[in-house]
């Protein structure tokens, strides 16, 4: 088959920019409306595309203590995609969870739930989770150190795994006349051991629908990559240029290689925040509109959040430089991109929250529905990207212009599907289904004999 776009929607309800909820457009409320998530997730689903995704926090944050953010509180996840999955039909939901907070067992429980009431279309977006001030939502006093949360999330995941995996497909026989519910011989411990966690299992969840749900994950530090070359099947990553794109789309794709995997079964997303007009001017006003709507106290907060808190910015001069500071335990991969912004393009305070206020460092295109296709057509092209997260920076405005708009483009370039391939989300994105490692054991030892 012809090589084709991925893509992902990220909805949070309350938008992407930070000053969505303001736009006149969007709902106040839409971050807590069940009605419009609903309304979000029926619109993807038209434009076709592979997933809805959302990012999660674990505490409100600085940024958010400080200022008007929408996104300060919301519904978790996997609740709001349980509630979710039967007003569709094809849709995948990739929910994002914690390595450092949560446990392996209760985390495999939740995503083989959802992957079983979806019929195969759950996704795990896998975080590390910065931050002092979720630690301390965690019975601690500081985030543990950036190496130690992800050695942590190499052993989680590998635990998730073989959770997931402890029940064979066929295992349930349900026999009522026999009175034989499963058969005993499939099923297993993990017995898993490690620096970090100690799991026995079986998990008292059936294998999910898709062998496993969609293992996704954002990270693009050095531990992250490392992570991402041995567990993740999608990568969700920020780069504001296709010279950046292509450095990470090339050394993850060596990195998965030399683990022994298939590169064209890791797909990299990057994540584009598009302003689609019928014209370029119309897509600039719109641009234009929502950065006005920033109050300078909400992006001076934005901004200390996004530098991961240690950095205060409030006092400083808004028409002055970003000033330096030390790098943090936090989103260590977050906080250098976002000083190469500020030194790259020589911004002030406030020109620097205004750029990265549309999506937190994603590139943001701006430009009519060709121009728009053009960018990702490039970038799809040339070795920077499988796919794209589309980031609309308020909703549902911008959702519709781009399901409206662009995906017709790309459908007309040959570049997007124009039905869903599949039922699952592994079937849509093209990923193989994960073989049960108990299953294939047998398998060779039968074969053996």
């Amino acid at each position: 088959m012809t090589r084709q776009i991925k893509l992902g929607a990220f909805l949070p309800g309350g938008g992407q920019h930070i000053a969505a909820w303001r736009h006149p457009g969007s709902p106040a409320d839409g971050a807590t409306s069940f009605e419009f998530h609903k309304q979000l997730a029926q619109t993807a689903e038209r434009g076709l595309f592979d997933a809805y995704f959302l990012a999660d926090n674990l505490s409100v944050g600085l940024g958010g203590r400080e200022g008007g953010n929408a996104k300060i509180a919301g519904f978790e996840p996997v609740t709001l995609f349980a509630a979710l999955a039967p007003l569709t039909t094809h849709l995948g939901f990739i929910a994002t969870a914690s390595t450092t907070y949560e446990e392996p067992y209760t985390l495999a429980r939740k995503f083989a739930s959802l992957d079983l009431l979806s019929n195969g279309r759950a996704g795990w977006n896998v975080v590390t989770s910065a931050g002092d001030d979720t630690a301390r939502n965690f019975n601690r006093d500081k985030q543990p150190a950036h190496a130690d949360r992800y050695a942590r999330a190499h052993e989680h995941v590998e635990a998730v795994k073989a959770l997931w995996d402890s029940w064979e497909d066929d295992a349930f026989i349900r026999d009522k006349q026999t009175g034989r519910f499963y058969d005993t011989d499939k099923v297993h411990d993990i017995a898993y051991k490690g620096a970090h966690f100690s799991v026995k299992g079986p998990l008292n969840v059936p294998r999910p629908v898709q062998g496993h749900p969609v293992v996704v994950q954002a990270g693009q530090s050095e531990d992250g990559r490392r992570l991402a070359a041995v567990s993740a099947e999608v990568i969700f990553t920020a780069h504001q240029n296709l010279a950046s794109a292509q450095e990470f789309y090339r050394d993850i794709k060596a990195r998965v290689n030399t683990a022994g995997r298939n590169p064209d079964h890791v797909l990299i997303m990057p994540g584009v925040a598009p302003f689609v007009g019928r014209a370029e001017e119309e897509a600039r006003a719109k641009y234009q509109q929502l950065n006005d709507l920033i109050l300078p106290e909400d992006g001076v907060a934005f901004l200390n959040g996004l530098a991961g808190g240690t950095l205060d910015l409030r006092g400083y001069p808004l028409d002055g430089p970003l000033p330096l500071s030390d790098e943090t335990e936090g989103m260590k991969s977050r906080q250098a991109l976002i000083r190469q912004i500020a030194d790259e393009h020589g911004f002030t305070i406030r020109q620097l929250y205004q750029w990265v206020a549309t999506a937190r460092g994603h590139y943001t295109v701006v430009g009519s529905a060709d121009q728009v296709a053009d960018e990702l057509e490039e970038w799809f092209g040339n070795e920077a990207a499988d796919g794209f997260n589309i980031l609309p920076p308020w909703l549902p405005g911008a959702l519709d212009d781009f399901v409206d708009l662009v995906i017709p483009e790309l459908q007309r370039r040959g570049l997007f599907r124009t039905a869903y391939e599949g039922q699952t989300l592994r079937e849509n994105l093209g990923l193989p289904r994960p073989v049960n490692p108990w299953t294939a054991a047998r398998a060779s030892l039968q074969a053996a004999e």
